[in-house]
This record gives structure tokens, C-alpha cells and sequence, in this order.
């Protein structure tokens, strides 16, 4: 019955060195410093999605657009969805209203001037959009996308809205929220999509999960990884904590495989296609 729905795979595209857990190692102002993996770690990717002939939402930091606009050109020109991350990868959280609104307007335009068309879709860095910054949803309306994927309805310790509903809704502003995809259990909802959880759980969990909500809900999942997770051979951060060393660095070896048993699990499309008609 899963395969008779198409499910959503969407890509944070960022390095290694753009990852909030990693931020006190890497100032902003130093990022030009710091070798670039994200080229090589989107054409394996690419490639991928290719073997399946699976269609992806790639939700693309501005900053790296800039440095690497042949690259967002081909994640378009193989048929995928360019969407947005914001510029700098800033905690929405962490931004006034009127910085937030600035940053995710140029990466809204930096994107839209490589790939020649409207960029629809915005997800906030780090799913920072919580109970305490909501009005973030009227930032993004403005800025004119058309839908965020920016909220996990779970409780974690960076993020997270435990009573957000679990599947897309529609704000005052006419944005559409296509929150994160979890699982309904013991009177709780269970990350079921992606991230972290996807390399530190056996295969098997993620791939019971999307089923129990295909079956279940009869609702499509949204799922998500990042370019630096199949990147095992990337620079290590000794110095960094070893909570954060062990989410970030946990069965990096292991995720290219699992991906390539999850796209033949599963039919996978882009986050504007399987979404468009969802609330």
C-alpha cells in the first residue's frame, strides 16, 4: 500500500561547517576559508535520485548558491525543485523580524536569479520556528513564497512545536506549512523524518515508520537529509562536545546505502508536486 503514495524528499543544502551544532568551530566571517565538500556531496546525490529516477526539493542556502550557481543549475536542469534555507544559515530564532526578512528575501533572489523561475518553498535553519517567533510565518508570506517546511512537531532539545499539527496546514497568511513528517505513538509524536535519526537508527525504523503513516494516516511523508551526511571522509572538529560529535558523525559511512534502500522502498517526488493540492 506504501508505494501506492508518493512521499517528499527534500536535501538542506549546506556543509559541513554550516551546521549550528558546529557554529563556535566556524565563524561566519570564516567560512571562505574553510574547504567547500557540498559540490561533490550533491552530485553523489544526484546521482542517486537518478538511478531511481526519483525527484527531490532541494532547499538551498543562498550562500552557497552564490558560490556555486553551476550546481543549482543542474539540480534544476535534472528536473528537481530549488527551494530555499535561507542566506546564512541563522536561526530564525536567533534574527529580529526585520533581519529574518531580509535574509531569506536575498536568498530568495540569489535563487531565483540562477534557476530563471520562482522559488516557492522556504525551510527555516535547524526548524527554528517555534511558539516564540511565530511571527516568522508572516515574514516568509512576505517575502512571497508560497509554503515553509520550517516546523517539527516534536519536542527536542533545539527545536520543535510536540502540539503543531502533523501534516500541512494552511496559516492566515495563506502560506501553507508542510511540517516535518512524524509518527503517532504511545500518545506522542515520534521523529519519522530524517535527519539525525535516519544514520543513529537501524534502516528498519525509518522505513516502518513512513509505511505506518502511508498506511495509517494514508498521508505522504516528508523526509530530509543533508549533502554532508553522505560525506564520511569529511574534516572531524575534535574540540567540539562529544554530544555534537556523535550526532554529527554517527554512521556517516552508512547513509549513502540506506538512502539508495529508501528510494526503492518508496516512491519519492518533490515537495511541490506531492503537496500541492494538501490543504
Amino acid at each position: 500500500m506504501a508505494a501506492e503514495i508518493t512521499n517528499a524528499l527534500t536535501i538542506d543544502v549546506e556543509d559541513y561547517f554550516q551546521v549550528s551544532a558546529l557554529a563556535p568551530h566556524f565563524p561566519r566571517q570564516e567560512w571562505d576559508a574553510v574547504p567547500c565538500r557540498v559540490e561533490q556531496n550533491v552530485d553523489l546525490i544526484l546521482s542517486l535520485l537518478q538511478e531511481r529516477d526519483a525527484k527531490a526539493t532541494f532547499f538551498t542556502l543562498g550562500w552557497v548558491a552564490e558560490r556555486y550557481p553551476h550546481l543549482v543549475r543542474r539540480i534544476a536542469d535534472a528536473g528537481h525543485e530549488v527551494a530555499s534555507h535561507g542566506y546564512g544559515h541563522e536561526r530564525a530564532s536567533a534574527q529580529t523580524p526585520e533581519a529574518f526578512l531580509a535574509d531569506i528575501s536575498l536568498a530568495k533572489a540569489v535563487l531565483e536569479d540562477i534557476v530563471g523561475e520562482p522559488v516557492k518553498g522556504y525551510r527555516a535553519p535547524s526548524f527554528s520556528i517555534g511558539k516564540s517567533n511565530l511571527w516568522a510565518h508572516e515574514c516568509i508570506a512576505r517575502a512571497g513564497y508560497s509554503y515553509s517546511s520550517s516546523v517539527y512537531p516534536v519536542k527536542h532539545d533545539h527545536y520543535g512545536i510536540p502540539d503543531a499539527p502533523r501534516f500541512p496546514y494552511r496559516l492566515e497568511s495563506g502560506l501553507m506549512e508542510i511540517p516535518v513528517t512524524t509518527m503517532r505513538l504511545l500518545g506522542r509524536n515520534w521523529p519519522a523524518g530524517g535527519g539525525g535519526y535516519f544514520r543513529l537508527l537501524p534502516y528498519a525504523v525509518s522505513r516502518w515508520q513512513i509505511a505506518k503513516v502511508n498506511e495509517d494516516d494514508r498521508r505522504p511523508a516528508i523526509f530530509y537529509f543533508h549533502p554532508w551526511e553522505v560525506d564520511p571522509e569529511q574534516p572531524r572538529v575534535p574540540e567540539a562536545t562529544a554530544k555534537t560529535r556523535f550526532r554529527h558523525y554517527v554512521n556517516l559511512d552508512r547513509t549513502a546505502e540506506r538512502l539508495r534502500r529508501l528510494l526503492a522502498d518508496f516512491s519519492w517526488g518533490r515537495a511541490d508536486h506531492v503537496f500541492r493540492d494538501a490543504a
